[in-house]
């Protein structure tokens, strides 16, 4: 895990321990509670037409910030409670993403991996 990460993961120990809520926070909850921020996230760009930072203006982008330090928070935590160094889990999963989507084969193209198996690639 980077220095940053484990910045945040000190900080927000330090702020649950301060309010004794780790008795609540079990994975399961953490789970839920990560994608209630990710939906709360993705509520600003709802009705966006492309979601681009043009179309939030300065107060939206500002509450998008916060949505996403939330996500990121209860990401660290869940880490945290489930002792997976996510660095070293990003790493590996870009690997395996590496594998699944060469980039001479699928530059350009958002399809999913199993769409191309008509393109000779087979992960």
């Amino acid at each position: 895990m980077s220095n940053d990460l484990h910045a945040i993961r000190d900080a927000v120990r330090t702020f649950v321990d301060e309010r004794d809520w780790d008795q609540f926070h079990t994975p399961k909850n953490l789970a839920c509670a990560l994608s209630v921020e990710v939906a709360e996230l993705l509520e600003h760009f709802q009705w966006l037409q492309a979601g681009q930072r043009e179309e939030l203006g300065e107060a939206k982008l500002e509450q998008v910030r916060h949505e996403m330090a939330d996500v990121m928070v209860y990401l660290v935590r869940i880490a945290d409670k489930l002792d997976v160094d996510l660095g070293a889990a990003v790493i590996e999963k870009m690997a395996l993403n590496r594998a699944k989507y060469p980039a001479d084969m699928v530059r350009g193209d958002a399809r999913k991996y199993h769409e191309y198996k008509d393109r000779g690639i087979n992960p």
